[in-house]
């Protein structure tokens, strides 16, 4: 890798890092840079992937104050995202990569509507709060949170905000302790697919893995102190101009 290379993939590292903690959709930062940079969409995938993984353990970690007394409710929704990992990590693999290449521009295109639509369906589930520990919201919310899981482990730009909507429906809480739930769960589904990758994967690629995994530490930590200063438009437009990148390197590659 040139210097240059190194550089955009570090700080794409940092800001991805910084935004999954905040929010969620870093993968819409990172996976663009490593395609412009000739990396076949599935090696960009799995390399991103584990490359993030400390950042996600970082995040968690950052909000450890805002996961007090939320200890069973990790462990029992955490069991669903790990189990939703393992299965889209799997597909992922399985898969071959011709469906990668015509899925994932679909999925960044969702992810990039939910990316603008995230203040008002806020705004929304704000009025309709129910109880995750009632009976008839437990078996809805972990299937919801294992959907969520199995779309993660195989590709997982917006993960956090799927995962915010829905824990947001569910748990009638602070934004701030729904966000460090969802950091949990968000870094459990990357981890488990992080790890199979590791062993199963023919397609990582150790360079930027390890920049992604360096800068994105940093950038966790950046994201629980700082993120929550930053102008949300701002960092939706973002976003969004590298997401829309992404689908059109896709496409055209």
């Amino acid at each position: 890798m040139s210097f240059g290379e190194v550089v955009a993939i570090a700080l794409a590292g940092l800001a991805a890092g910084t935004i999954n903690t905040v929010v969620g959709s870093g993968t819409l930062i990172t996976f663009p840079v490593l395609l412009a940079f000739g990396y076949a969409p599935v090696t960009a995938n799995v390399s991103n992937t584990i490359g993030l993984v400390p950042g996600s353990v970082s995040g968690a970690i950052g909000y450890r104050r805002e996961l007090s007394g939320q200890r069973s409710r990790a462990l029992r929704l955490g069991t669903m995202s790990v189990l939703g990992g393992a299965t889209g990590a799997v597909l992922l693999l399985v898969l071959p990569a011709a469906a990668f290449k015509a899925i994932v521009p679909v999925i960044i295109a969702i992810a990039l509507v939910l990316t603008v639509l995230q203040p008002r369906l806020n705004r929304w589930l704000s009025g309709r709060e129910i109880d995750l520990d009632g009976r008839g919201a437990a078996v809805p919310t972990a299937f919801a949170i294992y959907a969520t899981g199995v779309y993660g482990g195989y590709f997982g730009a917006a993960q956090g905000i799927l995962l915010l909507g829905i824990l947001g429906v569910a748990l009638a809480q602070d934004l701030q302790r729904t966000n460090a739930l969802k950091n949990v769960l968000a870094g459990l589904t990357n981890g488990v697919a992080g790890v199979y990758f590791v062993f199963a994967a023919p397609h990582v690629d150790w360079g930027p893995a390890g920049i992604i995994a360096a800068a994105s530490i940093l950038g966790a930590q950046l994201g629980a102190r700082y993120g929550r200063r930053l102008p949300p438009t701002a960092l939706r437009a973002v976003i969004v101009v590298v997401g829309v990148f992404a689908i059109v390197r896709l496409l055209v590659k």
